[in-house]
């Protein structure tokens, strides 16, 4: 058996160079610190999206788009499919795992400051996988077609229609029209499942290519700690070991959500209906639509709506550009500044969806 694949070995390495791979390999090493622990959340985010992508394959084989077949071909998957309803709720239950490991991801880099020079393109691309992750979450919410998904649907593409001179604009390009129809579910079937994955592929490939380019970012304290030598791990074996004993970990805690809170269908989507008492977005939009909810109708003569969401979206480019606006932090004042913006945004997030979830 060993001679078996040796040879199967020797017959990929003569022709992709597999030796070059595996010293490349071999020469990475892992900084080791109190810090460590947050390494692993990119790994993580990674096994999450590759399990969505495996049980999004496995439910497209069944599921029909259309206003007039969604629905059913998702009670269908549930309930005459071969453990269909458990494919449906790993995919479910791992798109909401997934945006929180890439939550935890993105504020674990920020905090150590990560997106310093050379790695202002790893987090950009690693924050445009993440909107683009909520994106994934908001397109997929509307493809059941049920009761709940339709009304959070207009609610939320109402909100981006209020935002001047592009509002209406952006609104009719995500409906396909004026109201909340087969088109749209059509249009977000498409973004699902062909738009959004092909542009995440594209920047996860540049992300991995920049990550393994780079290698792991040192916190600050650690960089610029007097000791010479740093402790460190070799990337393969030691590290990828450790990863996958983590997505094993992962994969169980998935596994007794999806088994045990399976993922609820709910009423078919009826335009005619009236909305559902208490209808609420997704717990990683919640905070966003709770103080939307808060603020005033008018502020200034202003839309309070209005000037709500364009915030939101001035806080989010300038997330975006921290690498660029936080070119010098050092242990120092702006550090500090940095650590305390964050809290305060993680504080904020907590507290609000707490809110809009108890109210």
């Amino acid at each position: 058996m060993k001679i078996k694949w040796k040879n199967i070995y020797e017959w990929f390495d003569s022709r992709v160079q597999l030796d070059d791979l595996v010293h490349f390999m071999g020469k990475k090493y892992v900084p080791i610190h109190r810090h460590s622990v947050w390494y692993y959340f990119g790994g993580v985010s990674l096994f999450l999206f590759i399990i969505q992508v495996v049980t999004g394959i496995l439910l497209l084989l069944y599921y029909k788009g259309g206003e007039g077949l969604a629905f059913e071909s998702i009670h269908f998957i549930m309930s005459k499919v071969a453990f269909g309803w458990l494919i449906r709720s790993i995919h479910s239950w791992t798109a909401n795992l997934f945006i929180l490991a890439a939550m935890i991801h993105m504020f674990s880099v920020f905090f150590e400051k990560s997106y310093r020079k050379p790695r202002e393109i790893t987090w950009l691309t690693g924050m445009l996988m993440f909107f683009l992750a909520m994106a994934f979450g908001f397109s997929g919410y509307l493809l059941p077609w049920n009761e709940l998904a339709f009304f959070a649907t207009k609610v939320g593409t109402d909100i981006v229609g209020v935002l001047p001179v592009i509002g209406k604009p952006m609104m009719l390009l995500l409906r396909g029209g004026e109201g909340v129809t087969g088109a749209t579910l059509s249009r977000f079937f498409g973004f699902h499942i062909a738009v959004f994955p092909g542009i995440f592929t594209l920047l996860l490939g540049i992300h991995l290519i920049l990550v393994q380019r780079q290698g792991m970012s040192e916190p600050l304290d650690v960089e610029n700690n007097s000791v010479k030598e740093i402790k460190t791990m070799p990337f393969f074996p030691n590290f990828i070991l450790r990863d996958l004993l983590l997505w094993l970990i992962v994969l169980n805690i998935i596994a007794i959500l999806a088994v045990f809170f399976p993922w609820e269908l709910g009423k078919k989507a009826d335009a005619f209906a009236s909305a559902p008492a208490g209808i609420k977005p997704e717990w990683y939009f919640l905070f966003m639509f709770q103080t939307l909810k808060f603020v005033p109708s008018k502020i200034f003569h202003i839309d309070g709506e209005v000037l709500g969401i364009m915030l939101f979206g001035m806080a989010g480019i300038t997330w975006l550009l921290v690498p660029f606006w936080d070119r010098k932090s050092k242990l120092g004042e702006k550090s500090r500044l940095i650590n305390i913006i964050g809290l305060f945004v993680i504080i904020y997030i907590i507290i609000f969806t707490i809110i809009g979830w108890i109210t």
